[in-house]
């Protein structure tokens, strides 16, 4: 078969406008604009910080361990405004926090050295003055005391690779409250070692045994920005942090040629070490200090602080894809108030209100180009909900309302592919409910959220689909009307935003017999599209009082906002699919009833930038 090069005689392809489909790095050659191009993906160009689950029990003055943002150790700190020592210990998997076996003797401010199943803790203070020389081997079950300290020390620094091979230096042992002694761990005992150049107290270090910084601390007359290097036996002067700190403590890295600083009392600046000089890059979202790290310059994880904070936050470095959104083609009727389901490339579309105010049982296939309509629903209705994890061939259409008062259904539909086939109704409101939020499959499937009247209610109600009859289950804790939902059955739901007496931004999940409130949206909003798992969502466009178009990623923990929707819109929108490809249409886009869209739009969770050869 003849390629390219052999029917025109070059390698290089030719387009009218960008080209479509082109290979990352690919050269081609647009005659619109006579331009030679090349396509490259878009990342990332500095590190971002999302919010992890919080601690068991925050502490400030804590220590810390851990060489992967999904595998990190805290222990000891306090645990009151009265300073009280703890030797309280928890393990971070990359999702939640869990406490296992305590300290031997309680203590704040100590070092701390190693990963997560072997650790090394030493030094501290227990009490006043209570300064401390012992030190405690972690075998990932297990606190076992081992050799002291020469010199008994609080607030130093410290860096190590295991609970065999650890660093610890400067700190605080009055009357010497800055000091330069450095001492190097073993596995079985303490051996005093070069002295810093700058001695100080409350330093923050990153490295192993051979190859480590220290950085920032309390010098004499205050805090600095000094930086030493260390090669394995002696300390050379790099360049300063661009702001002097003290009390930083969270430091990650693992070599002297890069680290990640993040926070202190005063600010929530973060900067990153190249092995040339420090660089600001992006704020936490909690300044803090007295905390502690673990994981990596391109995947950390920083936990605690003063007073007693519990907040988590994990560092994900620059080159992460940027999702975007792309135009699709149109619903054949521009309408809102549409329930949806399936995925980009087999999305499903039903129901909904047309201007002026006509309630449709439209149901419409997207094949990832156009839309072309199926068989109607049997009642038509619009903000109806439907089973989340529904296909184009096995989907459920709950509830809804229509025109007059208090006309809100309890009728459930199942389709099949072809046609919709009346099932059993709703046990919940008078006679239904719209405005609810879904997940599941026609077997398996949750609504919860709602309204209807009389009385006016925006209800907490749940109820369980098993694939011939709803049962009602424990209420949701805040109940709502227009929040999102998504879940793979009536045994894994999540519920996002909505409207009580205000736009929400509460977050939910459900396990199968309770809901337990999450980390909340950034932004409080009802009535979006919405699409993916309980663990990797999106939530794109809503009404806050405005029509916008910001859309949020949920990755199991935390929302973060990524790229708005071209079109801004609420008032329920159709959407399937999953966070590395979806869809969501219809809508509206302003108040009043003719400010209805058809515009259907396709998320990517990567994208691709184009740019001239002789940018």
């Amino acid at each position: 078969m003849a390629n390219y090069k052999d029917i025109h005689g070059t390698t290089i392809r030719n387009s009218a406008g960008n080209l479509s489909g082109a290979a990352t790095g690919e050269l081609f050659y647009d005659s619109t604009n006579v331009d030679f191009k090349y396509s490259y993906p878009n990342v990332t160009t500095s590190g971002t910080w999302r919010t992890g689950n919080n601690m068991n029990t925050g502490r400030g003055q804590l220590s810390g361990s851990g060489a992967a943002q999904t595998a990190a150790l805290a222990f000891g700190g306090y645990v009151d405004t009265d300073y009280t020592p703890s030797n309280i210990c928890e393990s971070y998997d990359g999702t939640s926090w869990t406490e296992v076996a305590d300290l031997n003797t309680a203590r704040r401010y100590a070092g701390g050295a190693g990963t997560s199943t072997s650790t090394i803790a030493f030094g501290g203070l227990t009490g006043i003055p209570g300064i401390r020389a012992l030190a405690e081997s972690w075998d990932g079950s297990s606190w076992t005391e081992v050799g002291d300290l020469n010199t008994a020390r609080y607030a130093a620094g410290s860096f190590g690779a295991d609970n065999t091979s650890a660093l610890y230096f400067g700190g605080s042992t009055p009357p010497d409250s800055r000091m330069g002694q450095v001492e190097t761990w073993n596995g079985s005992s303490w051996t005093e070692t070069t002295d810093l150049n700058t001695h100080r107290s409350d330093p923050t270090g990153s490295g192993i045994l051979t190859s480590g910084l220290a950085y920032g601390g309390a010098a004499d007359p205050g805090a600095t920005g000094n930086t030493e290097s260390w090669n394995g036996s002696s300390w050379t002067e790099v360049a300063d942090l661009n702001t002097a700190r003290q009390s930083a403590d969270v430091g990650m890295g693992s070599n002297n040629t890069e680290a990640l600083l993040g926070s202190c009392s005063s600010d929530a600046k973060v900067e990153s070490f190249n092995g040339t000089a420090w660089a600001e890059t992006t704020d936490v979202s909690t300044a803090r200090s007295v905390a502690n790290a673990g994981g990596s310059t391109t995947a950390g994880v920083i936990f605690g602080g003063h007073f007693t904070v519990n907040a988590t936050e994990e560092f994900t470095g620059a080159g992460e894809a940027i999702g975007a959104w792309s135009t699709g083609g149109d619903l054949n009727a521009v309408k809102s108030g549409i329930a949806g389901a399936g995925t980009q490339a087999a999305g499903i579309a039903f129901g909904g209100v047309v201007h002026p105010n006509t309630y449709v049982g439209q149901t419409e296939f997207y094949d990832g180009t156009s839309w072309t309509e199926q068989g109607d629903l049997n009642t038509s209705r619009y903000e109806a909900t439907s089973a989340k994890a529904g296909t184009q061939t096995a989907s459920l259409c709950v509830g809804g309302g229509t025109s007059g008062p208090d006309n809100y259904y309890a009728v459930c539909e199942s389709f099949d592919g072809t046609s919709w086939t009346e099932v059993g109704d709703l046990n919940t409101g008078t006679p239904g409910r719209y405005g609810m939020g879904g997940s599941g499959t026609t077997t398996s499937a949750l609504v919860f959220g709602g309204y209807f009247t009389p009385p006016a209610t925006r209800t907490d109600a749940t109820e369980s689909w098993n694939g011939s009859a709803w049962t009602e289950v424990a209420n949701l804790n805040n109940g709502r009307t227009g929040p999102g939902g998504v879940g793979a059955s009536n045994t894994d739901a999540l519920c996002f935003g909505g409207y009580d007496d205000a736009q929400r931004t509460y977050t939910e999940t459900w396990n199968g017999s309770a809901w337990t409130e999450l980390n909340d949206l950034n932004t409080a909003r009802e009535t979006a599209g919405n699409f993916g798992t309980s663990t990797a969502a999106l939530y794109a466009g809503g009404y806050t009082g405005s029509f916008v178009g910001v859309t949020e990623d949920w990755n199991g923990v935390s929302w973060v906002e990524v790229a708005d929707l071209s079109t801004a819109r609420a008032y329920s929108l159709a959407g399937g699919g999953t966070t590395t490809a979806g869809f969501v249409a219809g809508g509206q886009t302003a108040s009043g009833g003719a400010n209805k869209t058809a515009a259907t739009e396709e998320w990517s969770g990567s994208s691709v930038a184009t740019k001239v050869l002789t940018d």
